[in-house]
């Protein structure tokens, strides 16, 4: 698939996929059920990501939101599951599927920022924490209640929380089911902005497309280069960024990048 053959528009049964520009917005679509990742979900987002954006030149940046005011994602959709009976083994392949979905997401070679547009709780928090940069609407309510079922964060909460805001504030948050609002949210790095819930998405979109301006193999290995640091030690991470730099070194962007400075213009880069 050509970027001149991939749709500006997919509706999935669970989300509404679009391009704006060199944007993509996926929108959780199941509104009467909180946006809840239940039905086809799962595949959707797979299909949404690896299928769609991924093959557009056109898209340099994802969004992803949820549709309504009321909810980004409430996490698994409890009356769908209340009444399935699961055994442990099965359990534990379904969630290796889900760990798999939602590392690929976090891995996803074009960044990825969070319109937290309502409440991201559970499996809607364990998604949001996969994206590079997570805003938040000032009605927005965080948390991973999940203990309260008698279960625990199995979508990656009780890995990347901790990584994210430390491990006492994850564990406060965990073992007490609590709900945080977006202002606590901010003062604990979970999110890097606070807007009015009118102002939420219009403002993810500009700063997603001031990283779309960006030179794309550039953002990607930056991301990477993050990513892999906050999972090693200083030096592998060290190593990690050299590779890095020196793959980019002879790109065509970079290349652009010089001259555009030198000729005090601004730069047009392809990812190359």
């Amino acid at each position: 698939m050509t970027s001149n053959s991939c749709p500006d528009r997919v509706e999935l049964p669970t989300l509404i996929y679009e391009v704006r520009d060199r944007v993509a917005i996926i929108t959780l679509n199941r509104p009467d059920r909180m946006n809840t990742l239940g039905g086809s979900m799962k595949p959707d987002l797979a299909r949404a990501f690896f299928e769609l954006a991924r093959t557009d030149e056109r898209v340099r940046a994802v969004v992803l939101t949820g549709t309504g005011d009321r909810a980004f994602c409430a996490g698994a959709d409890i009356k769908e599951r209340a009444d399935q009976q699961v055994n442990s083994t099965a359990f534990f392949l379904a969630q290796k599927a889900t760990h798999e979905l939602f590392r690929n997401i976090e891995e996803f070679e074009k960044p990825v920022l969070a319109a937290i547009n309502g409440v991201a709780l559970g499996g809607g928090l364990e998604l949001a924490l996969c994206c590079d940069l997570r805003l938040a609407s000032a009605s927005a309510r965080l948390g991973l209640p999940e203990i309260r079922l008698g279960v625990i964060p199995a979508a990656g909460g009780t890995q990347r929380l901790p990584r994210l805001i430390g491990e006492a504030r994850a564990k406060a948050l965990m073992l007490t089911a609590a709900q945080i609002d977006a202002e606590q949210a901010l003062q604990y790095g979970l999110v890097t902005q606070v807007l009015a819930p009118e102002a939420l998405l219009p403002a993810t979109l500009v700063l997603a497309q001031q990283i779309a301006e960006m030179p794309p193999l550039a953002v990607c290995f930056a991301k990477r280069a993050v990513n892999r640091g906050m999972q090693t030690d200083l030096d592998s991470g060290l190593e990690f960024e050299r590779y890095a730099a020196a793959l980019l070194v002879d790109t065509e962007d970079r290349k652009e990048g010089m001259r555009a400075f030198v000729e005090k213009r601004k730069p047009v880069f392809h990812g190359r």
